[in-house]
């Protein structure tokens, strides 16, 4: 059980690396992640709520005509995002926020996108029904992150990273968000994965009209 001093001493780290963080993750965006950016938001429509917003890197690849609303539990990275915003002549609500307790009412919103966040969140499964929770019956959730890989030399080393990782930044890299997706019941309309299996994207319905 993550506790919330834990939580609160993760977002001070995050806090501190807002610079760090976007550089590598522009890094990894090109040598590992590829087009999951523009993949993703692409498929974004109506009232989008982004989660684990960052530094706003996905900023750009949204449709001008969504609605956007993004959270982040660093006010150092939504302060970051706004900049990003302001620069791109964006109007978003960006916001501090909780993945696992969203600020949103039930079925309020069209799609959720969540892109490399999910394997940093202390409970993701938490954090998946939660977004479920707030899509409206048919609405989309649009999830990339890196997952346990299908290679088993590579989830080995994944594995020894993870005794570091874990408790000094709470970063896990054997996770596997699509199997929160299923158990929440949702449909899954289009999955792909790449890299040794690391890299996972897939876009995921919620059943209803």
């Amino acid at each position: 059980m993550v506790t919330d001093r834990q939580r609160a001493r993760w977002a001070r780290c995050w806090d501190g690396s807002v610079d760090a963080t976007d550089r590598s993750m522009r890094r990894l965006d090109k040598v590992l992640f590829r087009d999951c950016r523009a993949w993703v938001c692409a498929q974004a429509a109506g009232t989008v709520l982004e989660v684990g917003v960052g530094t706003g890197l996905n900023l750009p690849h949204y449709s001008s005509d969504v609605r956007l609303t993004g959270i982040d539990l660093s006010p150092a990275m939504i302060q970051a995002t706004q900049e990003r915003a302001a620069g791109l002549g964006l109007d978003a609500d960006l916001r501090v926020g909780d993945a696992e307790h969203l600020d949103l009412p039930d079925a309020s919103v069209d799609t959720v996108v969540c892109t490399f966040v999910l394997c940093s969140i202390p409970d993701d499964r938490r954090a998946v029904d939660e977004m479920v929770r707030v899509l409206r019956p048919g609405g989309r959730l649009l999830l990339a992150d890196h997952v346990a890989s299908s290679v088993a030399v590579v989830r080995l080393v994944q594995r020894m990273t993870e005794w570091i990782s874990i408790p000094v930044g709470g970063e896990h890299f054997r996770r596997r968000p699509l199997d929160h997706v299923l158990a929440a019941g949702l449909q899954v309309e289009r999955r792909e994965r790449f890299a040794l299996g690391v890299v996972e994207r897939l876009v995921a319905r919620k059943p209803g009209t």
